[in-house]
């Protein structure tokens, strides 16, 4: 059942380019997944059948799990066994009509600028690391970059004279960014006065990084982020993510083409940043009113 799991895996860091979250991910679906079959007694890939997925799907609904969750284990059912199919190494693919849960759309939550400047307000200057925290938070609201990105920041794609970043997407895609006057402020406050002193041991190249100067980590970031929201007296569920939606709503807002926002977010699908344009009504109206020649 295992054999060609790790090629599969392989594919996906070789050809496609995957990034190593999402590979964990699958490993992880799918190993639950074998696991399942083979305690059903299925003991060749030959043997699986559309049924036998059918009934997986079944009992990770009866668990409770979220739609989005089951909905991501299905694609990673559905990769591999497209993987097994391509390869020759099985004759039928099970997976061929294998449907995913209708997911809900929900807004995502969105910060006003008011809101974002009070956390970075709320950061007290005696801090140790309150130049750093300040810079992280401007720089994931005012690059909208993901939290992965900032934490695979190096100094060298710092372009200070060109006020520009590079960051290195999903699917190692790298895009350029603009980064503006209070992020730069911030960012460079850090680097003159903070992170040398943190990095004397570890030389690291990253730009943010821990007490230990070792580069700060996905979680730690977001620690970061809840720790000044609470001080801020911020009560909604805020995340990195959070600022990357409220960086695109407000540009969407301030009149931005949903292209360009689509590029600065380094979305390869235009539908995917589509869930941005929930503006509001009063502000729908006022950008029908300036623009429709019959408003």
């Amino acid at each position: 059942m295992n054999d060609y799991f790790q090629d599969y895996l392989t594919m996906l860091r070789v050809e496609r380019n995957v990034s190593a979250h999402t590979i964990d991910a699958y490993k992880r679906d799918l190993k639950q997944y074998l696991e399942h079959l083979v305690s059903k007694g299925i003991k060749s890939l030959h043997d699986i059948s559309s049924k036998h997925i059918r009934d997986y799907v079944r009992k990770l609904n009866n668990t409770g799990l979220a739609a989005k969750s089951i909905a991501r284990i299905i694609s990673s059912i559905r990769s591999y066994h497209n993987f097994l199919s391509s390869e020759k190494i099985i004759k039928e693919n099970p997976a061929l009509n294998l449907d995913s849960p209708k997911i809900p759309k929900k807004l995502p939550e969105v910060l006003s600028e008011k809101e974002i400047s009070n956390i970075t307000e709320s950061i007290d200057d005696s801090y140790q690391f309150a130049k750093r925290d300040k810079a992280i938070i401007e720089m994931l609201y005012s690059c909208g970059i993901r939290v992965t990105e900032l934490c695979d920041l190096e100094t060298s794609n710092l372009f200070f004279d060109d006020d520009l970043i590079r960051v290195m997407g999903k699917g190692s895609k790298e895009r350029l960014l603009p980064i503006g006057g209070r992020a730069k402020r911030f960012l460079n406050d850090y680097l003159v006065n903070t992170r040398h002193k943190l990095i004397k041991k570890t030389s690291s190249s990253s730009v943010f990084v821990s007490r230990n100067g070792k580069p700060l980590t996905r979680a730690m970031i977001n620690n970061i982020l809840k720790k000044w929201c609470l001080v801020s007296g911020i009560t909604k569920s805020v995340s990195p993510h959070t600022l990357r939606h409220s960086f695109a709503t407000h540009l969407l807002e301030g009149g931005a083409d949903l292209r360009f926002v689509q590029a600065l977010l380094g979305h390869s699908d235009i539908s995917t940043t589509q869930i941005y344009t929930h503006l509001d009504k009063h502000h729908l109206k006022e950008i029908y009113k300036t623009h429709h020649p019959r408003s």
